[in-house]
């Protein structure tokens, strides 16, 4: 019988009632246990493992989801001291349906979702990963939830949008020209038609942040930010420039900036034991 750490006591993850609740999590074998929550009127898919008292959620980046985002951050952060928790945002993944759309608050509708599932799960307090446009979301949620978060990791994520960006993103909007190693995990999620359509929708989404002021995605969230920030940034990002980074250590107060030389965006898949490390230590200070 498994048990998770919930607002201040223990509840025991039961298989036989698992079979009974369609939306209670399913105890599985690798020690991950994974559900549907109703959150905010769609049903969002999680993964969660471990039972230590800090409970941390991963967001992932555009059209990620748990599994094909975080692996080897499910596999082995440290189990003891850590409740993790995996989600597809809605329209992503496993949280489907319904198809992903991109308004102008998704950030922040993904934010209030990242807190919301959260709360909904039973957490009073936690931590934030967040890589790419998950990190984005999880800054917008430190600084409109502060009593709520913990700590806040993000790498490989902007506060802004600028003409090069857009040209970075335009770039690589023809999936088709993607390498096979790069496209089959999302073809594998979305099948190749829907992956090829909600990418494309994605490079619009980020697009009409070019007509706001300085391009801001998020910039009037930074100073607001009052918990312990740690941003990661792989000096080698082919899509997201160091100048990102560099502005928001400068703009979230008390911030830390870690520079990783040979790291590129994915630099938590490409170097798993030196980014759990990094973010292990930084969590238990």
């Amino acid at each position: 019988m498994a048990q998770f750490l919930l607002c201040g006591r223990f509840w025991n993850l039961r298989p036989e009632v698992n079979r009974v609740l369609t939306a209670a999590p399913t105890y599985c074998s690798s020690a991950v246990a994974s559900g549907r929550q109703r959150v905010n009127g769609v049903d969002l898919f999680y993964e969660q493992t471990g039972r230590g008292q800090h409970a941390v959620l991963l967001l992932p980046g555009a059209l990620g989801s748990t599994r094909t985002d975080f692996g080897p951050q499910l596999k082995s952060l440290n189990k003891e001291r850590f409740t993790v928790i995996g989600w597809d945002p809605r329209g992503y993944g496993r949280s489907r349906p319904p198809d992903r759309d991109f308004p102008a608050d998704f950030y922040e509708r993904d934010a209030a979702d990242a807190v919301d599932l959260m709360k909904t799960l039973g957490f009073c307090k936690f931590s934030l990963l967040g890589w790419s446009d998950g990190g984005i979301s999880a800054l917008i949620a430190a600084a409109k939830s502060p009593d709520l978060i913990d700590k806040v990791v993000a790498w490989g994520s902007n506060a802004f949008i600028t003409q090069h960006d857009l040209d970075l993103y335009n770039a690589v909007r023809d999936v088709s020209k993607w390498s096979v190693k790069m496209r089959q995990p999302l073809e594998e999620v979305y099948g190749a038609e829907l992956f090829a359509k909600t990418w494309a929708a994605w490079v619009d989404g980020v697009t009409q942040f070019i007509k706001r002021p300085e391009g801001s995605v998020c910039m009037e969230c930074l100073p607001l930010i009052t918990c312990p920030t740690l941003i990661v940034h792989g000096e080698k990002d082919p899509m997201v420039p160091i100048s990102h980074a560099q502005y928001l250590h400068k703009h979230v107060k008390g911030s830390r900036l870690h520079l990783l030389p040979e790291g590129k965006h994915n630099l938590h898949l490409r170097f798993p034991e030196e980014f759990n490390k990094l973010v292990e230590d930084f969590l238990v200070e």
